[in-house]
């Protein structure tokens, strides 16, 4: 591709994306069904029997003619999510990908294994589970943007938190991301991560909620990969923490936690982590978003109305190292 230059005067030197991880599964014994395939034209014979690519990751890149920083950052999503998080926020402003490449760095987001762009494989036949999908009602208070039972079909029902910073008018944007998800993907998911950090690495990992606990792992296996790590509101914690202490950590929690006692749990399990992890001399830090008197945060910072604030912040960590 050749260069381009946006407004804010990026030079980019190229876009393009791959598939990391993978394998090839062989079904048999499939029945063959007649079936109209293409809209308003004939049927035929499809005969599912073959060779299937199942357990890929999609990563997606744009890197720099010159960037300012010589490692890259890389972007992991959270549940029922997809690499859309880090690319425009629900209401139409540029997301954290577009910040942290007007920062100078060159960027790589991720879609796990079984999420958006990565694909799906056909159930029950390689996916052994059925998927379970998020509804708004669910993600209107697990991300604690209102409290449990404050969801309404009706946007003018809904009722937020006070002072909250997510965009409430674009929640059904939001609510157009969502995805399903299989909860028994774990290994393989890392398996593909693992390929494409082999193939970019070392990064500065930004990791969102089950990604973030994903990442936790990741950087208990394989350091070497890591330049540092950034995770954000991590869904719980592995229970080995490996050589952890060897990448640099920051936690970032928001608002409201103590309104759902399962964030309550999951920044339990976190804290016990964290202890064990500076304990062996790891270097952790954490950024609490209240604490720091920012107010308002719900389980999506890179989404909310102050999103280019908490972006600095980070930013100012990974020179801080």
């Amino acid at each position: 591709m050749t260069d381009m230059s946006s407004r804010s005067g990026v030079h980019i030197r190229d876009i393009g994306c791959f598939f990391a991880g993978g394998r090839i599964v062989t079904l048999t014994g499939q029945p063959k069904r007649q079936i109209q395939v293409a809209r308003n034209g004939p049927s035929r014979m499809v005969d599912m029997n073959g060779d299937y690519v199942t357990g890929q990751c999609y990563v997606q890149y744009v890197r720099h003619v010159s960037p300012a920083f010589d490692v890259p950052v890389m972007f992991w999503h959270g549940g029922a999510m997809t690499g859309v998080t880090w690319e425009t926020t629900p209401d139409g402003r540029p997301g954290w990908r577009s910040f942290f490449l007007s920062a100078g760095f060159d960027t790589y987001v991720c879609d796990a294994m079984e999420r958006g762009r990565a694909g799906w494989s056909p159930y029950p036949d390689i996916y052994s589970s059925a998927p379970i999908f998020r509804t708004q009602d669910e993600a209107w208070y697990m991300f604690r943007i209102g409290e449990q039972g404050s969801y309404a079909h009706d946007p003018r029902k809904r009722r937020s938190f006070p002072g909250s910073q997510f965009p409430i008018e674009s929640f059904d944007d939001f609510g157009a991301q969502l995805v399903p998800r299989w909860t028994d993907h774990g290994s393989e998911s890392l398996e593909a991560y693992y390929d494409a950090l082999r193939r970019v690495g070392p990064v500065w990992l930004i990791a969102h909620s089950q990604g973030g606990n994903l990442a936790l792992e990741a950087v208990a296996s394989r350091p070497e990969l890591f330049k540092g790590v950034i995770v954000i509101e991590p869904a719980a914690a592995p229970p080995d923490m490996g050589n952890a202490q060897r990448v640099p950590h920051l936690f970032v929690w928001g608002d409201n936690m103590e309104q759902l006692p399962t964030w309550v749990a999951y920044r339990q399990v976190v804290k016990d982590y964290i202890k064990k992890l500076s304990g062996a001399g790891g270097q952790v830090d954490l950024l609490d978003l209240p604490a720091e008197g920012i107010h308002g945060n719900s389980h999506l910072p890179m989404m909310d109305r102050n999103c280019e604030i908490v972006a600095e912040k980070i930013l100012s960590w990974i020179k801080s190292q």
